[in-house]
């Protein structure tokens, strides 16, 4: 175990020791390294005003250039990386980067504080050679906000990018990156604190399972972080005092999503970015919900597993794992035992997690889901918090309903089943009266509450249309499907 992290920022190896664990990178950025491209805006990875680039090898050695949002990313996670910031890309000699040319040749910026954080964005899919197309080009800069610009010149200058040369600087910066992170790849743990604060905070990034797990085991009050894009808001505007913080992202095996007998086996630090393409291309409704519910920055840094054991009742993920029949892989120590998903959510803030126990896998049944739908209801169609959201699937045997699962979230204190609804529709003909009879049983299922998105109506009656609508969907009784499925080649679901 080591006690500094090293990592590189803008093609210098940096070496750092004797800070707070829960230090920020745009924190660093700014007041250490007077770095002040990256802005602070919201603080909570909304607004990507403050968005860098970080680049890692992935597991075929290919060199990934991810947009992150600096303001709620830890500096223990950088370990091993590279981080490229809007200081960096020009040519040295005066000379603008072509991602920023574009911005200039294209009228796309005015006040210019969210500039960096678009041009950001714009060279890792630049880097990537993937994101910059007209079918993909809004995804990419969804997490990125303009109030003065609008975004038609902006999306512009993006489309301009695809098919440019790369030029000789850009072409040596890179290869001087992949030098660099290769020199100071390693394999231990690293334990960072300011031990002499009278408020210390310590971050630990195991380099193995064995290590992690024994941690955690002999810590079982450290908080696990996974990509911080929920933690990192503890932080930054709950201003909570984490005295041990412990990450998924360096641990050997963790980043892995393998086919085991008839499951598909996602590992607790896959973020959604890399889990996209695996659920898309198995269930086209996962990936279009997903690109959603959150940026690329935010799918780029938070994981599956983590908003899993974060146990939101609002989340739009475990409805739609719920529906697949997910099982959750619990781990403490050398003991593991594994968990129907909705059997996890015990209430509000609770889940069925002893002393100890980490969820070390989530796991999907491989079996064909003709009858998979899912749906998202809420204000903003990009990156907005669901006011109800509906995952179903059937399954149709003779033309005959044979078993039904409806998960929906954002309708009781966790991600819950509509059982009685359910029990309509078993055994009941594939036709829509089935699906409309087995709505009016949802008022048997919930009873929601009011708050800033939504009324308890509201949500009671969206919840019974979605069934209906689901219906609709599938006996082709009526035109229910107003955007996706048609369009699902997009960022990072072909596998950034």
């Amino acid at each position: 175990m080591r006690d500094y992290v090293t990592f590189i920022l803008n093609n210098e190896v940096q070496t750092l020791s004797g800070f707070a664990g829960d230090t920020t990178l745009l924190a660093w950025l700014r007041r250490t390294r007077r770095l002040t491209g990256s802005k602070e805006g919201c603080g909570e990875g909304d607004c990507g005003a403050c968005t860098v680039v970080l680049a890692r090898p992935d597991a075929d050695g290919r060199i990934v250039w991810r947009p992150v949002n600096a303001c709620i990313l830890f500096m223990g996670m950088l370990e091993g990386a590279s981080v490229t910031t809007i200081e960096a890309l020009s040519d040295g000699a005066g000379g603008l980067h072509p991602c920023q040319q574009v911005m200039v040749d294209y009228h796309a910026s005015q006040c210019g504080f969210c500039t960096p954080g678009f041009v950001m964005s714009l060279f890792a899919a630049w880097c990537n050679g993937d994101g910059l197309e007209a079918t993909a080009i809004d995804d990419t800069l969804a997490g990125n906000l303009c109030r003065c610009t609008g975004y038609r010149p902006i999306v512009d200058a993006g489309l301009s990018l695809v098919g440019s040369d790369l030029p000789a600087f850009e072409l040596a910066r890179r290869q001087t990156e992949a030098e660099l992170m290769a020199e100071i790849a390693h394999d231990e743990t690293v334990r960072l604190s300011d031990e002499g604060a009278a408020r210390k905070v310590a971050f630990v990034a195991p380099a193995s399972a064995k290590d992690f797990t024994e941690f955690y085991a002999h810590n079982p009050d450290a908080t696990i972080v996974s990509g911080a894009t929920d933690v990192g808001l503890w932080v930054t505007k709950q201003q909570r005092h984490l005295p041990v913080m412990l990450w998924t992202g360096r641990v050997a095996g963790f980043k892995e999503t393998v086919e085991i007998d008839d499951h598909l086996r996602i590992g607790p630090a896959v973020t959604h970015q890399q889990a996209m393409s695996d659920l898309a291309a198995r269930w086209l409704d996962f990936g279009e919900v997903m690109r959603r519910f959150g940026s690329l920055q935010v799918r780029s840094s938070g994981t599956i597993c983590g908003n899993i054991a974060n146990g939101s009742p609002i989340g739009d993920l475990a409805p739609m794992l719920i529906a697949l029949s997910t099982e959750v892989e619990l781990t403490a120590g050398i003991k593991m035992r594994r968990l129907p998903l909705e059997a996890f959510f015990r209430d509000y803030g609770v889940q069925d997690r002893q002393t100890g126990e980490f969820v070390s896998a989530i796991l999907l049944p491989l079996a064909p889901a003709k009858h998979f739908r899912c749906y998202k209801i809420s204000k903003r169609f990009d990156q907005d918090i669901s006011a109800v959201m509906g995952a179903f699937k059937i399954t149709v045997a003779d033309n005959v309903i044979i078993s039904a699962r409806l998960a929906f979230g954002g309708m009781a204190a966790t991600p819950k089943r509509a059982t009685h609804a359910e029990v309509a529709l078993q055994g009941a003909p594939f036709t829509e009266s089935s699906f409309r009879a087995a709505a009016a049983h949802v008022a048997d299922d919930f009873t929601p509450i009011s708050d800033m998105r939504a009324s308890a109506a509201y949500r009671l009656q969206v919840a019974r249309n979605l069934v209906v609508k689901y219906g609709l969907d599938l006996t082709g009784a009526g035109s229910v499907r107003l955007a996706g499925r048609s369009g699902l080649s997009l960022t990072g679901v072909r596998g950034m």
